[in-house]
């Protein structure tokens, strides 16, 4: 009989294997202590896990151990990406479909102006910046400022008590199309890049094949399944077996993610399909027989893997690229390029509603800025990567600063428009 040596320990251990575990076992403390002290100081926990990243692909720089061969270990990867496809299916878990229909015309013209502004501004960057480079690689750097980081921004409203207002309704509402419709956004130049490198023309006919798969996708992902899932788990909660409900919901999730990728999309498509279709009102039955809500269940699961994730984004980050010429200078401007265009927003926000509030809440990019941009470093064209070392480092450069920009920006917006709102209310008799 033959015992999987990965059991046997270090004796019996392959090299690879042996370096994942030790990787692992730093990569996790590392990432979960550097969290918690940058949200002490006040910042998202995930800067302090890129952070991690960041120290750990550049250790050769400062004397110390190389880790290239970590960096390009297929199932480090592998495990990353798993965490990645978890965030996004955690951040559909967050929306219903319903929700998605209720937020109305406003927010539906906020999340437009914050897609299309700052991917025009991205691309007009990099045709600036890298003229050598194809239109494929500007738009590609459009799309990466196209995403927003809700979880930040709500984070933020909720400490301030002004999640009811006005404000961040449409704040709220347009980050959830703003993500479906920078996830189409990615599948579509995905798409169009692949085809590029595969030597096949694509014409008018066929990015319209990949706009029609992209939207069907998503359209058929969610009518079906929600038609689906309550009756799949309701049968399930029938069983009462411990942890039925959340192996099911992976397989869900899993199982979109698979079926995205063989549409030609990101798995991370089907992973948010997946969030999006399971609603809290399918597991009324599971939270009044004691057990926690899904989110929660899965929380011990998403701590562990989705740090990886953003860890290993963070080694990817080359430090030595920012010693090249112009490097710096092309950071600054994705990053005011980013910042602009989601500040466009304010253009589509209703009377009464204060647009500098709105357009400081879809500013920051986060983990879904890292996950488009892990995306392009990993797509390549004519042999080399779409996002280079230097434009991924200038990427996270523009994650980290709208990032850490957001929270103090919006709570001096928030506070200003309270202001103005006792300013205006007439005084009591």
């Amino acid at each position: 009989m033959t015992t999987p040596s990965l059991i046997l320990g270090s004796a019996g251990a392959s090299g690879e294997q042996a370096q994942i575990l030790l990787a692992l076992a730093f990569v996790l403390a590392g990432a979960k202590l550097a969290g918690a002290l940058v949200a002490r100081l006040g910042q998202p926990a995930v800067l302090g896990e890129l952070l991690v990243g960041v120290i750990l692909g550049n250790l050769a720089l400062f004397g110390g151990p190389s880790l290239e061969a970590l960096e390009a270990s297929e199932t480090f990867a592998v495990i990353a990406e798993l965490g990645a496809i978890l965030l996004l299916f955690d951040v559909g878990l967050e929306s219903t479909p319903k929700e998605m229909l209720a937020v109305g015309l406003p927010a539906t013209a906020v999340a437009v102006l914050g897609v299309v502004t700052p991917m025009a501004l991205g691309y007009g960057v990099g045709w600036a910046v890298l003229p050598e480079a194809s239109w494929m690689t500007h738009a590609f750097l459009g799309a990466m400022l196209a995403a927003t980081s809700v979880g930040i921004t709500a984070r933020v409203l909720q400490d301030a008590n002004a999640i009811r207002k006005p404000a961040a309704r449409i704040i709220l509402g347009a980050a959830v199309i703003d993500d479906v419709l920078g996830l189409v956004v990615l599948a579509i130049i995905s798409g169009v890049i692949q085809a590029a490198a595969s030597g096949v023309p694509l014409d008018a006919a066929g990015i319209a094949l990949i706009v029609f798969k992209a939207f069907a996708f998503l359209v058929l992902a969610v009518a079906i399944g929600s038609a689906v899932s309550p009756r799949l788990f309701r049968q399930a909660l029938a069983i009462q077996s411990t942890g039925l409900v959340q192996a099911l919901s992976l397989s869900v999730c899993f199982g979109l993610a698979w079926l995205a990728q063989r549409a030609g999309l990101a798995p991370i498509v089907g992973a948010f399909a997946a969030g999006l279709i399971l609603e809290d009102v399918h597991f009324e039955d599971h939270i009044k027989r004691g057990d926690r809500p899904l989110h929660e269940s899965l929380r011990p699961l998403t701590a562990l893997l989705v740090p990886v994730f953003f860890v290993r984004m963070g080694m990817l980050v080359e430090l030595e690229n920012f010693l090249e010429p112009g490097v710096l200078g092309f950071a600054v401007l994705l990053t005011a390029a980013a910042a602009i265009g989601k500040w466009a927003c304010a253009f589509g926000t209703p009377r009464g509603v204060s647009g500098m509030t709105v357009g400081l809440g879809m500013m920051p990019r986060g983990e879904v800025g890292l996950i488009f941009a892990g995306i392009g470093a990993q797509l390549t064209l004519g042999g080399e990567p779409v996002v280079s070392g230097e434009s991924y480092a200038a990427a996270v450069f523009m994650v980290v600063v709208t990032t850490m920009a957001t929270p103090p920006a919006l709570l001096w917006a928030l506070r200003r428009d309270a202001r103005r709102a006792a300013q205006a209310a007439p005084a009591p008799p």
